[in-house]
C-alpha cells in the first residue's frame, strides 16, 4: 500500500509549484479584507440576520442589506460560509435572481462579489464581473510575497487567453485557505457542449490554475476543430465551452490516502452542475465530465449520487472508487470511457476501489496504447506516463474531444467492457497494454 502511495504522489507531480499554498491557521481569517481579530463585523441588526439565514431566507435577507452591510457581509466568514459551502439551491437562486430589479442586481455584485460570484444560478457573466472584483480588490490588499497574493497572481495570469483563444470566464473563486476557482473558455450560457474538467492530488490554485485553464483551452479548441463531425442540434444551443473547475480542495501529503475530500469534491461537483442547468432551462447542452486521476474518484462519487447526471464521462489515469459498475452511475448508456497510457503507474491500481477500466465495469477503455486512429498517420502520439493524457498533439487529447462533441462512436478502444460481469466471458488483456504495477502484487 505504501508503494501505491508513492507512486500516486510521484505520478500527480505537474510543477515545481505543486505543493499547496500554506492554509490559514484556524481562528484567523483569510478572506480579503476580513478583520483578523476581533468580531468579525460590526453591530447590526440586518447583518446579524442575515448571518443566521439559510436558503431562500439567505438570498432574501439578501435583497434587503443595503450597501454598507453588504460590503461588511462580504468580509464575514460566517455569510462566505453560506454562500460557498452550504448555498441555497442553483434553482432557488435563478428565481431569486431574476425577481431583482437592476438596481438590486448592480448593489450586490457592486458590494459582495465575493457573495454573488460564487452563488450556482447567477447568470456566468454576472459571476465573472463580481470574481473579477473580487480579484482585483485582493490583489491590491494582499501584500506582495503573500501566499494569498501568489494564488490571485496564479487566477488573474490564468485569465488571460494566448492570442486567437476565447475570452476566459472567472466562474468561481474563493480566497479562504488554500482557494478554490473556476475558469470557462467559451460561451457556457449558450453552448451545444459542455465540458467540466475535474483534476486530481497535488492540484491547487496557487500551483496550477494557469496551466489548468491553458488544458482547458486546448481540449476547447480541439472540441471545436471535430465539432464538425458532431450533427447540429439547436435545441442544445451552439459551440463548445470547457470548464478548468478546480472547485474543491484536492488532496495533499496529508490526506493522500482518504476519500473525504472526494465526498466533498462530489457534492461541490453536484451543485456546479445543477447551477448549470438552473441557468440554462430548457436549452440542456450535453454535458461531459472528463476527471483526472483523484478527480475521477471524485467525479463517480458524483455520478452516484443520484443528484448528479452527465452525457458522457471520461476518466483518465483513474486509481478506482467505491462504483462498481458503470449501470451505478447516472451517464449516457454506452457513454463510460476509460483512458489507460502507456507507464501511468496509476490507472488501474484500484487503489480507491473498482478500477473502471475492469472487465465488466461496464467501460469502454480506449486504445491509446500505440497507433493513432485509421487515417491520421502521424498527427497524434500516444500519451505516457500519468500526467499526459489531455497535452496538446496526443491521441488521448483527440479522442477526449470527440467523445464530448457527441462522437464517441469514433473513438478507438481496445474492447467494449461487458456490463455487470454478465454477458459471457470478457476479454483477456492485451499483452501490449500491459503495465509494470500488472506484474506486481496488489493490497
Amino acid at each position: 500500500m505504501l508503494l501505491i502511495a508513492a507512486a500516486l504522489l510521484t505520478a500527480s507531480m505537474h510543477s515545481p509549484g505543486v505543493v499547496e499554498a500554506p492554509v490559514v491557521p484556524a481562528g484567523t481569517s483569510s478572506v480579503v479584507g476580513a478583520p483578523t481579530s476581533g468580531p468579525a463585523v460590526e453591530d447590526h441588526a440586518a447583518l446579524d440576520h442575515l448571518v443566521g439565514s439559510r436558503g431562500s431566507a439567505f438570498l432574501a435577507d439578501l435583497g434587503t442589506v443595503d450597501g454598507a452591510d453588504l460590503a461588511r457581509a462580504d468580509r464575514d466568514a460566517r455569510v462566505l460560509a453560506t454562500a460557498q459551502d452550504r448555498p441555497p439551491t442553483p434553482a432557488a437562486v435563478r428565481t431569486w435572481w431574476s425577481g431583482l430589479d437592476q438596481a438590486a442586481r448592480s448593489r450586490l455584485v457592486d458590494h459582495a462579489p465575493a457573495v454573488v460570484g460564487n452563488l450556482d444560478g447567477v447568470p456566468y457573466d454576472v459571476r465573472d464581473r463580481a470574481n473579477r472584483s473580487t480579484l482585483a480588490r485582493g490583489l491590491a490588499a494582499s501584500g506582495d510575497g503573500s501566499a494569498l497574493h501568489g494564488m490571485l497572481q496564479q487566477v488573474e495570469a490564468a485569465l488571460s487567453p494566448d492570442p486567437g483563444s476565447p475570452d476566459r470566464v472567472l466562474v468561481a473563486l474563493d480566497t479562504r485557505g488554500s482557494g478554490r476557482a473556476a475558469i470557462a473558455v467559451g460561451d457556457l450560457a449558450t453552448a451545444a457542449d459542455v465540458t467540466v474538467v475535474v483534476p486530481g492530488m497535488f492540484f491547487t490554485v496557487s500551483g496550477q490554475m494557469h496551466d489548468f485553464a491553458d488544458t482547458a483551452d486546448g481540449l476547447y479548441q480541439e472540441q471545436t476543430a471535430v465539432a464538425g463531425l458532431a450533427a447540429p442540434d439547436p435545441a442544445r444551443g451552439s459551440g463548445v465551452a470547457v470548464v478548468a473547475w478546480m472547485g474543491y480542495r484536492t488532496p495533499d501529503m496529508s490526506n493522500i490516502l482518504s476519500l473525504g475530500l472526494a465526498d466533498t469534491g462530489a457534492e461541490r461537483l453536484e451543485r456546479v452542475v445543477a447551477g448549470l442547468d438552473a441557468v440554462r432551462g430548457d436549452v440542456r447542452p450535453r454535458l461531459n465530465v472528463v476527471a483526472h486521476s483523484y478527480g475521477s474518484t471524485t467525479a463517480m462519487t458524483a455520478l452516484s449520487s443520484g443528484r448528479m447526471r452527465a452525457d458522457t464521462l471520461t476518466v483518465l489515469g483513474s486509481p478506482g472508487s467505491d462504483v462498481r459498475s458503470a449501470e451505478q452511475l447516472a451517464v449516457g448508456r454506452g457513454e463510460v470511457f476509460v483512458g489507460d497510457a502507456h507507464d501511468d503507474p496509476v490507472a488501474g491500481t484500484g487503489y480507491f476501489g473498482t478500477d473502471p477500466g475492469s472487465p465488466g465495469f461496464g467501460s469502454t477503455l480506449l486504445d491509446l496504447s500505440g497507433g493513432v486512429p485509421e487515417g491520421t498517420a502521424g498527427l497524434f502520439r500516444r500519451p505516457v506516463g500519468h500526467n499526459d493524457y489531455l497535452k496538446p498533439g496526443t491521441s488521448s487529447l483527440h479522442e477526449v474531444a470527440l467523445i464530448a462533441v457527441g462522437r464517441g462512436d469514433l473513438v478507438r478502444h481496445q474492447a467494449r467492457r461487458g456490463s455487470g460481469g454478465t454477458g459471457g466471458p470478457q476479454p483477456g488483456p492485451d499483452m501490449y497494454l500491459l503495465r509494470p504495477q500488472d506484474l506486481q502484487p496488489r493490497d
